[in-house]
């Protein structure tokens, strides 16, 4: 059963705690809440670089967090998950654009903090989701929504966004689809 778009929102809003956690807390943590030395002709190129990676990232997370509710009538969490396939958004470019902008976020914050341990961590951010993705979330998301995952899942890369949207053929599902 679909849970209405309040619900969704609320299950949304609290599951931020994860790339809150991912983004924030354990940078903050992984680097004792200080910044490197930055110096040198590429500082402040560097510097920011790391801060156009961020600031996009997080407007593409809580855009995706959006899409989740208002698309999806559900939240990214696994134990809340929409009931409708997600495609609208930045999903149109690419497949997993939450853990992208989470990446472009850590990315960015080793950028800006002059901070070459977060670029290790960033590796981690990337390796757990691509994991988590390859070998629970497709094999779901297949299992759940069939051929129109199976559609989308062709024309929309998993990491490397597309230049240009995706525009799904419209379906024969009736109300709701």
């Amino acid at each position: 059963m679909a849970m209405s778009r309040r619900q969704a929102a609320l299950g949304a809003t609290a599951f931020l705690i994860a790339p809150v956690t991912v983004t924030v807390l354990l940078p903050w943590w992984i680097t004792g809440a200080r910044s490197g030395d930055p110096s040198g002709p590429w500082a402040v190129p560097l510097q920011v670089l790391g801060a156009l990676l961020i600031v996009p990232g997080v407007y593409v997370l809580l855009h995706a967090f959006v899409r989740f509710v208002v698309e999806g009538l559900g939240t990214p969490a696994p134990a809340a998950p929409p009931s409708r396939l997600v495609v609208g958004g930045f999903y149109r470019y690419v497949r997993n654009p939450m853990y992208v902008a989470i990446l472009a976020i850590v990315l960015g914050e080793a950028l800006l903090m002059a901070r070459p341990v977060l670029l290790l961590y960033a590796l981690a951010v990337w390796a757990a989701p691509a994991a988590f993705v390859r070998w629970y979330e497709e094999p779901h998301l297949l299992r759940v929504f069939g051929d129109e995952y199976r559609r989308y899942r062709a024309a929309v890369p998993a990491w490397i966004p597309r230049l240009r949207p995706w525009h799904p053929e419209p379906t024969t599902r009736g109300s709701g689809g």
